[in-house]
């Protein structure tokens, strides 16, 4: 018989209880009673050491943060539910995010323990990177590509990853970066994911946390994949002045769910801007939601080119819109510098292609031209500021566990 011991850490281990007489002969004699026996007592197994936790990290392992289940507006709701792109065998768990924690700000993800995943994604710049490209663990090569905002990830269907979507989910996006020539050095020249495996598993501090994500000390690219999407997918923006003005007017029932509505605290140009965003072209707006979608701001997943290149066939995707105002580089290679140029190629620059969004295109099929003045073009950046969340960016959750 097997019975299930919860420890103090919500892990549980099978122990094998030998029953004596279980299973035996039931018969008994006139002259002897039956004897019951009872089962010795057992203890609870001590959990799983944390010493390591402990001596490295900030992590106090019996009050985790909450990843799991964080409280959201009233309008994430069912016409939310499903962006979400997690996949059905990695839903977030507080214990298996902390550990992704921990992996996203360790710089012995990299080969020469110079580089993080957070070294690319600053939380205080909502989790991009302020220089244009990212630099390599050498500190002497960079990307060729400018690093992505990572809040609201969790809503951008179908789920597929890196600006070219190269990566089906993001649990198979987050070790490439691990294994780049480039970025953290674990390639083949350098002994690959197992080289990192065995690194790990040497360390004083990651087989207590493997074991207390998965119940044993088992460190696998698999378990650092499914770490590190949970603790990605947990950076959900809704905290932003936008939000909290739209959740004083949201009505579930109402046109449009009153995105549309006056939004309280908007100084005439936010409400311009935020008029403008809203609005489809048809009814005199930008038509902006239509490809990046309210609530979570997230890239509408039929999104095609939007045009910054004649002839373009790749076709980009966009992280969400929230905390925009925080980057300093825009666009897969970080070509504009400010909102304003962004804003102006939408309104002048949009380029025709064979792969450009039909939304950016003419009933001709001419590239649309917003022709905006610069009171609406000024308006459309007052809004986009709006979109910046400072709770995700100061969340301590999300900061940096190591002590040392």
């Amino acid at each position: 018989m097997r019975k299930i011991i919860p420890t103090a850490l919500g892990i549980v281990f099978p122990i094998s209880l030998a029953l004596t007489g279980c299973g035996g002969d039931t018969t008994t004699s006139a002259t002897t009673p039956p004897v019951t026996v009872a089962a010795a007592p057992t203890t609870p197994p001590p959990p799983p050491p944390v010493s390591g936790i402990v001596d490295f990290t900030t992590i106090d392992v019996s009050r985790l943060d909450n990843y799991a289940n964080p409280v959201l507006p009233a309008y994430y709701d069912a016409t939310v539910a499903p962006l979400d792109n997690t996949p059905n065998n990695n839903p977030v768990s507080d214990r298996v995010a902390t550990l992704g924690r921990v992996l996203f700000f360790d710089k012995r993800l990299s080969v020469n323990d110079t580089t993080s995943c957070a070294s690319c994604h600053q939380q205080a710049s909502g989790f991009d990177d302020p220089r244009r490209f990212s630099t390599g663990f050498s500190g002497t090569a960079f990307t060729s590509a400018h690093a992505m905002r990572l809040g609201n990830i969790k809503y951008y269907r179908p789920g597929t990853m890196f600006w070219d979507k190269r990566a089906a989910s993001l649990e198979l996006q987050v070790s490439q970066p691990i294994v780049h020539p480039i970025e953290m050095g674990f390639d083949s020249a350098h002994g690959g994911i197992s080289a990192l495996l065995t690194k790990l598993a040497a360390s004083t501090y990651y087989p207590d946390l493997f074991t207390l994500a998965f119940g044993n000390a088992a460190i696998t690219e698999a378990r650092i994949q499914q770490a590190l999407a949970q603790f990605a997918r947990s950076m959900i923006s809704s905290a932003s002045r936008w939000d909290t003005a739209y959740a004083q007017v949201f009505n579930a029932t109402a046109q449009n769910r009153n995105l549309n509505a006056p939004l309280p605290g908007f100084s005439a140009s936010e409400e311009l801007g935020h008029q403008l965003f809203m609005t489809g072209r048809g009814q005199g707006g930008a038509g902006c939601a239509a490809c990046h979608q309210p609530p979570t701001f997230a890239l509408a997943a039929n999104s095609l080119s939007n045009g910054l290149d004649a002839n373009e066939t790749i076709i980009f995707k966009s992280p969400s819109l929230k905390n925009v105002g925080l980057s300093r580089a825009f666009m897969h290679d970080g070509r504009f510098s400010t909102l304003e140029q962004v804003i102006e190629h939408y309104n002048s620059g949009i380029q025709n292609g064979p792969a450009l969004d039909n939304r950016l295109k003419t009933p001709a099929g001419a590239p649309l031209r917003l022709n905006l003045t610069a009171n609406e073009k000024a308006a459309l950046v007052a809004f986009l500021l709006t979109l910046n969340d400072g709770s995700l960016t100061t969340d301590a959750k999300f900061s940096d566990p190591f002590k040392k």
